[in-house]
């Protein structure tokens, strides 16, 4: 697979992502945040099993990374409930902006820390302008930062950037959807507990099975399949930058589904976002075969 088109698929399943708090924002007022997250990693994967079963894919269990499958499921799973608690606390857009806006940086030193990939001044550029842009479409004349659902939302943002950054490992060793399917049910049974202190009566409901299969199959199964194939040809932090795409999309998804305002400042900083995830994906056919496999 060429670069170009891996970044095509990781702008895809931001997309997908991007759709996570809103999804959350139209559950009922039951669904706590943290069952939203169990619920998800079940659903998304039991889907994956389920697939990789009925594909009839095989698990070389002598080759597993079980360190970098590990890390992978735990992070995962601490993602799930920061990640959606931030949101509840912040809002759609704050929460999914810090998340994912902090994410870049973190990713980036995790790459040099682990493949001593040192950032290019290409991905600097369009980073640094995709962050920019992810600070001006939080800025309000009236918006109020509840500072623990800051903290929530930059944990999130570490934990999807260890995920990004250990699941190089993962698919040099496993096909990706067969990967994805160990850490996201792995990570399910960590969550497990959570079905016993949470009211899961949401899940009863025609609204509420919709949004956890809209959740456990479109953004968590297919989403990450896409991300976790594309990542055979993409740098680890490349690939999280081009998921503030996410953060966008829960933006636009915000303001013209859950009547969230709309400045002008907020237009000039989604453009910002926009312009960096462009430079980013493009890639000259001089330069096609400058990405690394690692």
């Amino acid at each position: 697979m060429n670069t170009s088109l891996s970044k095509i698929l990781i702008l895809c399943a931001a997309v997908l992502w991007g759709t996570t708090g809103t999804a959350q924002a139209l559950a009922s007022a039951e669904a706590h945040s943290v069952a939203i997250g169990a619920v998800r990693l079940a659903v998304g994967g039991l889907s994956l099993l389920a697939a990789c079963l009925i594909q009839k894919k095989k698990v070389d269990v002598r080759n597993l990374p079980i360190l970098p499958l590990t890390v992978a499921a735990a992070s995962m799973a601490a993602y799930q409930p920061l990640f959606f608690s931030a949101v509840i606390k912040t809002g759609v857009a704050v929460g999914t902006m810090v998340a994912i806006g902090s994410a870049p940086l973190l990713s980036g030193v995790l790459d040099y820390i682990v493949y001593r990939k040192k950032p290019t001044k290409k991905w600097l550029l369009a980073t640094f302008t995709g962050i920019i842009g992810c600070c001006s479409l939080l800025l309000k004349k009236d918006s109020q930062i509840d500072v623990i659902g800051l903290g929530m939302a930059i944990g999130a943002g570490a934990s999807f950037a260890c995920y990004t950054t250990v699941n190089k490992k993962i698919v040099q060793h496993v096909d990706p959807q067969v990967g994805a399917s160990l850490v996201f049910t792995a990570a399910a049974v960590l969550l497990i507990p959570c079905w016993f202190m949470y009211d899961m009566s949401w899940l009863i409901s025609l609204n509420g099975m919709g949004i956890a299969l809209h959740l456990g199959i479109l953004t968590t199964a297919l989403a990450y399949v896409l991300f976790s194939t594309a990542l055979k040809s993409v740098h680890a932090s490349t690939a999280v930058t081009l998921s503030l795409a996410e953060p966008v999309t829960a933006f636009l998804l915000g303001v013209f589904f859950l009547g969230e305002s709309l400045t002008l400042v907020n237009i000039c900083g989604a453009a910002l976002v926009f312009a960096s995830l462009a430079f980013l994906t493009y890639s000259p056919k001089s330069s096609l075969n400058q990405e690394v496999r690692i």
